[in-house]
């Protein structure tokens, strides 16, 4: 009986996640390694998911539990600072017409979502390990932990996010830079009338906006200038955060009555990386924010992380030979989608920096959005 391949996965994420369950359908043996010893499960306030989102989430087989446990809408108001709408515009629908065009949840439940399927797909996880060396040969690698064993793999996957130290092993250099702006994050009580996102740009704070995460809870954020993360205590956060949303109306002065843990507020810069170059050496290969990453302003993040796993998935499990020749054909499926998001995103995010005020921002959104229709 021939042995099944087997695949080491660097990193409990959503890309890890992802790409750890569909191996697992497809009948190839998986060992998914997670620095954090509680795998992130509570980390995040909440994440928007658009519909090229929500179509891996519905191959992944969890979009039953997602549906139920986020808030569905279909549209983005654009708000002045006072909370007047100025414009609404209806999103696209990029996962297709049967599924939602954006979904809000919290961001920990869609965690432990994703964990709950990975245990269920019966991949072996190691919590609280990472990968010390690799060492690599035509035929695989040869990777010693850090609590000290060592394991052979066909493949290892580096799903290790933003700051990935496998990327860095195996000689890419490629690093995230920041854009210049931070964000101000927070999960609250969802006002009744708040069912979308609306989007404030202007005021005291380049972007303010919020997301429902469910019939009871949204997240909250604004976007400043970054600053110098020590100059700002933790314990001040929520005073921080209030400074800038006390200034808007609508919806806001229900939402900051709720900014009073600093503990439960998130403090983030923006960064934006992508590498242009090969997302793999030899048999490591790069998923998700290893190989790129973008600021939120266009909320696509977690979905071009989530469709990286869906093609490499698909391209392993199809390959009778893993080669160059199928990493490189992975990376040119990505390239040229990951690419005009990451441009996008943060282009948006430049025109605020710069107060550009006749700034095409629906425009570009939607522009960029229609590409994201067609299948990874």
């Amino acid at each position: 009986m021939t042995q099944p391949r087997t695949v080491l996965v660097v990193g409990g994420g959503a890309a890890g996640n992802a790409v750890t369950i569909l191996l697992r359908r497809a009948g190839i043996a998986v060992d998914l390694i997670e620095a954090r010893e509680d795998w992130n499960a509570t980390a995040g306030s909440g994440i928007t998911l658009q519909g090229n989102a929500l179509r891996v989430l519905r191959e992944l087989g969890v979009w039953d539990q997602v549906q139920a446990s986020g808030f569905g809408f279909g549209s983005v108001g654009i708000t002045a600072p006072d909370g007047t709408v100025l414009h609404v515009q209806d999103d696209l629908r990029t996962g297709g017409d049967d599924l939602p065009a954006t979904v809000g949840m919290q961001r920990p439940r869609l965690q432990r979502i994703l964990i709950e399927a990975v245990r269920a797909s019966g991949a072996s996880v190691r919590l609280g390990t990472t990968a010390g060396t690799l060492d690599q040969d035509a035929d695989g690698v040869s990777v010693r932990f850090s609590d000290g064993t060592e394991g052979r793999y066909d493949l290892v996957v580096a799903a290790d996010g933003l700051g990935s130290a496998t990327r860095a092993a195996i000689g890419i250099t490629d690093k995230p830079e920041p854009t210049g702006m931070a964000i101000w994050r927070i999960a609250a009580p969802r006002p009744t009338g708040v069912t979308r996102t609306d989007l404030a740009y202007g005021g005291p704070a380049y972007i303010a906006g919020y997301c429902p995460t469910s019939e009871t809870t949204l997240y909250a954020y604004v976007v400043e200038a970054n600053r110098d993360r020590a100059g700002i205590p933790p314990e001040s956060y929520a005073r921080e955060m209030r400074r800038l949303t006390r200034h808007y109306g609508g919806f806001w002065p229900e939402i900051t009555e709720h900014i009073t843990d600093p503990a439960l507020v998130n403090y983030t810069w923006f960064d934006r990386m992508l590498v242009e170059g090969s997302w793999h050496r030899g048999r490591v290969v790069l998923v998700g924010d290893a190989a790129h990453c973008c600021p939120p302003t266009l909320a696509q993040g977690a979905a071009m992380s989530l469709e990286d796993a869906w093609v490499l998935s698909q391209m392993l499990a199809g390959a009778d030979v893993w080669d160059d020749v199928l990493f490189q054909a992975y990376h040119d499926r990505r390239i040229g989608r990951v690419r005009p998001v990451v441009e996008a995103s943060v282009q948006i995010g430049q025109w605020q920096l710069d107060g550009v005020r006749d700034a095409d921002v629906p425009g570009l959104m939607g522009r960029t959005m229609t590409l994201l229709r067609e299948l990874p």
